[in-house]
């Protein structure tokens, strides 16, 4: 039976999935077979697993970090919100159905035995679980039935680190407030407290975290450096949606509808020293970009709607007619579309049927059945702009609700807008810089200022200097001893 540990935060973004796949490069360093866990994930940015199954990209991520493939057992429940009020609810991979909140809450006690089966199963095969939390487990609010947070580590015995961002201030309040809002059985399953994000000189810290520690009645575990690292962000939180500037040789605009998701399609792009990715939301902050996409969105037509009514549709239709590229993956691919048809209502939008934006003569009707497929093959077809990634092989994943009538290979064109249904098409070897010498042979600069890079041997690279940099911040004679049982 597998050890474990439990990384539970202060609040959300507080740092948990980057400490947790920290924590499993650091285990995998040590010689351990360790599987990230998080028995509920709320998130748009998903993954389709080599059996077809649908998971949260944190827990995938942290899989990558351990060297392990991801399963959907380390991610058994999985929300994606459709409206402010309701989420289509993913249980081991599979559609259960779209709830308001009110509803889920009422029947999540009902899913207990899926979370347990999952990881009992994963726990018979590796040495090391890493848990990771969700939120705060001090919302009191929701503390009944709790099945994420310390209801999770009373469920398979965990212990808990508690982690606070110090970068957001108030680190101290943060660590101590959570522990007193918690009961005296929670507070005993905390084996130590981590101040996360710490910029500066230590010391500078040490009364603080002396006093922190008799307040708490456990020990600092640590104190984690800020460190930047690209590694893949787990939902809107993140801080690449903030970065509205032009800085580089080639400027690509990702149209931020409301509802984004897998927006981690576009890193490729991001690791080019010489390339702008902009996610903008507005028609000020569009500009004139090299190339437009938009990405997928887990409300197709909400999304259109609110693309039409921002003015950006207009924006980027009359763009389109000057000859700037359009790229459309998934739900951006659908609204690219003369139509979009949803009969039975899958989305929740209310909307039954709506004019696309005719870049892309093909309709798009949802079901309720979703298409769940990993997806490779060799790219083919294609003679416009980006035809020089013909014969390139292309390996991802497809996750919609909708079928298109325009037959599809991997990318579809007409002049020069372009979609596909494949989530990480630009992870392939060659794939994103192909079409970043295409967009530089357009614009009449030499393509290789953009200084390519091989993205698995970056990504792993990424993964080692986290590592680093967690193993650098926590006593991790302290950690194993927790994980021990010897605290």
């Amino acid at each position: 039976m597998a050890k474990s540990i439990m990384i539970q935060g202060t609040m959300s973004n507080a740092g948990k999935s980057l400490l947790c796949a920290g924590l499993c490069r650091i285990f995998k360093q040590d010689g351990y077979k360790v599987a990230p866990f998080k028995s509920q994930n709320m998130a748009l940015n998903s993954f389709i697993t080599a059996d077809g199954g649908e998971m949260g990209r944190a827990q995938v991520v942290q899989a990558e970090a351990a060297g392990i493939e991801p399963d959907v057992r380390m991610n058994p429940i999985l929300l994606k919100p459709t409206t402010d009020v309701g989420s289509q609810v993913i249980v081991n991979g599979r559609v259960l159905g779209n709830m308001r909140a009110s509803e889920y809450f009422r029947r999540k006690r009902e899913l207990v035995p899926e979370i347990l089966n999952a990881y009992q199963s994963l726990a018979d095969e590796y040495d090391i679980i890493v848990i990771e939390g969700a939120g705060s487990p001090a919302e009191i609010n929701l503390k009944q039935d709790d099945i994420v947070n310390m209801g999770l580590a009373k469920l398979v015995d965990a212990p808990v680190l508690l982690v606070g961002d110090i970068d957001r201030g108030g680190v101290f309040a943060q660590l101590y407030g959570t522990v007193a809002l918690l009961e005296e059985e929670e507070r005993k399953r905390i084996k130590g407290t981590v101040v996360n994000k710490f910029r500066g000189d230590r010391s500078i810290l040490e009364p603080g975290l002396k006093t922190l520690k008799e307040l708490c009645s456990v020990p600092v575990a640590g104190v984690i450096p800020y460190v930047h690292v690209d590694i893949d962000d787990e939902d809107s939180l993140t801080e690449r949606f903030t970065d509205k500037q032009v800085t580089g040789l080639v400027d690509i605009a990702v149209i931020k509808l409301p509802r984004i998701s897998n927006f981690t399609d576009f890193s490729p792009f991001e690791r080019y020293e010489n390339v702008s990715v902009r996610y903008v939301d507005r028609i000020s902050e569009l500009h004139a970009p090299d190339m437009i996409i938009l990405p997928g969105t887990k409300s197709t037509i909400s999304d259109l709607l609110w693309l039409r009514q921002s003015g950006l549709e207009a924006a980027v239709k009359k763009a389109a007619s000057a000859g700037t590229p359009i790229f459309g993956i998934c739900g951006g691919y659908q609204m690219l579309g003369n139509r979009v048809s949803d009969p039975l209502l899958t989305e929740s939008g209310g909307v039954t049927e709506l004019a696309g934006m005719e870049l892309l003569n093909m309709d798009t009707v949802f079901s309720d059945e979703k298409i769940q497929i990993q997806a490779k093959g060799k790219i083919g077809r294609l003679c416009g702009l980006f035809s020089g990634l013909n014969g390139l092989d292309y390996e991802g994943y497809e996750i919609h609700m909708g079928r298109s009538d325009m037959p599809l290979p991997a990318v579809t064109e007409c002049g020069n807008v372009y979609g596909s249904y494949v989530h990480g098409l630009f992870d392939a070897p060659g794939i994103a810089d192909a079409v970043l010498r295409a967009l530089c042979q357009r614009k009449g600069i030499d393509p290789e200022g953009l200084n390519s890079l091989d993205i698995k041997q970056y990504k792993e690279r990424q993964y080692d200097a986290l590592a680093d940099a967690v193993r650098s911040g926590l006593d991790m004679e302290l950690i194993y001893r927790i994980l021990n049982r010897e605290v």
